[in-house]
């Protein structure tokens, strides 16, 4: 088992990263690639920067080995890649969806799904159904290992906030009356303009002005 690299992070995408460790070029599927990158050096283009400029970087990893393929995943914190091993335990839950769950959300708001209850709210992940859903909340629920046993203190990732306002933003929407799906394809329209990303109230305000501009137009 492969459970930790060190080495010079080369490349970087949205969910893979390319780290040269001891001259072999290891790829590792990550949840965040931009939050690799701004942990590694901010500001970093890998590709055009010269060798002696490349960031070190550690990943705490885990090996998944099948009949055609050996599936490197890497994580910043430690505790981050046990949940992740912790998550593919479960029933119907393999590497890649695990994979795709901490990509959306963050240990601590997979806490307060189990908290509240929100099974709606992890069908947000890209290949959760409702059934799923309801599945991994029970599975958290009954299962107290799954998740920290102490609060985890994080700094949001750029992705990570922008999720969490879009997430408010199209519940106040729902909460005036607008259905779920038209208050989702409203907020991907306005949330493309990364100056009101970060902030809640002001995309809240750049949604009602898009909807009455549409109501204006329509009369």
């Amino acid at each position: 088992m492969i459970g930790r690299l060190s080495g010079l992070l080369l490349k970087v995408a949205d969910n893979l990263v390319l780290l040269d460790v001891g001259g072999v070029g290891y790829e590792v599927e990550v949840p965040d690639g931009a939050q690799i990158g701004q942990a590694a050096l901010p500001g970093l283009d890998a590709a055009a920067a010269p060798q002696a400029a490349v960031p070190s970087l550690v990943l705490h990893t885990h090996l998944v080995v099948r009949e055609d393929a050996q599936l490197l995943y890497g994580f910043l914190q430690e505790t981050e890649r046990d949940l992740f091993r912790n998550l593919i335990r479960i029933n119907g839950v393999g590497p890649k969806m695990g994979l795709a769950i901490l990509s959306t959300y963050s240990a601590n708001d997979l806490a307060r799904c189990v908290i509240d209850d929100d099974a709606k709210r992890l069908t947000k992940v890209p290949g959760v159904g409702k059934k799923t859903a309801e599945r991994l909340l029970v599975e958290l629920r009954n299962r107290e290992d799954l998740l920290p046993k102490e609060p985890i203190v994080e700094t949001p990732s750029p992705r990570q906030l922008q999720r969490t306002v879009v997430n408010e933003v199209e519940q106040a929407l729902v909460a005036l009356g607008y259905k779920p799906q038209y208050a989702s394809q409203v907020v991907a329209q306005v949330a493309a303009d990364p100056d009101i990303a970060d902030n809640t109230s002001v995309m809240l305000r750049a949604a009602l002005q898009y909807l009455a501009q549409k109501n204006e137009v329509g009369q």
